[in-house]
């Protein structure tokens, strides 16, 4: 373990005489690809900035609130604890959000628990579904977004099921 923290340095250093020894240019090689990355960005902003916009929104608007409890004897019945279904509401829209209330569970059930072990598989099951789509999407000409979105929130939800349900047998 006491290893460890070298790795990255030392891939580094693999890579700077790996680029010395093939004559490599690598600042160019950095300079150039910055420059590609550039369009990228400017392409990318416009999605990521309503995806952040409409997952605070649905947040304060109060209507993650009512879903959460319209939703939770559903929850209850297919194996997931009512107790976690706002996280489960929340993890495809926002990361930060989703981090904070994986932290209130925790604290308020414990990481050992039923219910914080749920948290965890659920907030650790996928990435958020819509910044990823946002991403993705943006550089692809193509926007027919509603069959990919619509299969990942439901592999999304699938995965916190089965982990739920491992959860409970292990």
């Amino acid at each position: 373990m006491k290893y460890l923290p070298l790795i990255i340095p030392l891939l580094f250093l693999a890579l700077f005489t790996y680029a010395l020894i093939k004559r490599v240019k690598l600042y160019d090689c950095f300079t150039d690809g910055v420059k590609e990355a550039i369009p990228l960005v400017l392409s990318l902003f416009p999605y990521l900035a309503a995806i952040l916009m409409l997952s605070d929104l649905f947040e304060q608007s109060g209507l993650s609130g009512y879903l959460t409890n319209a939703l939770a004897p559903f929850f209850r019945a297919i194996g997931i604890p009512p107790e976690i279904s706002k996280l489960v509401l929340m993890k495809p829209f926002s990361g930060s959000g989703s981090t904070a209330l994986l932290s209130e569970i925790l604290s308020s059930y414990g990481a050992e628990s039923y219910i914080g072990r749920c948290a965890c598989v659920c907030y650790g099951s996928s990435e958020t579904v819509f910044y990823i789509s946002a991403v993705y999407f943006a550089g692809v000409k193509q926007k027919k977004l509603f069959k990919p979105v619509f299969i990942a929130l439901i592999v999304n939800f699938l995965t916190v099921i089965l982990g739920c349900l491992l959860c409970r047998l292990f």
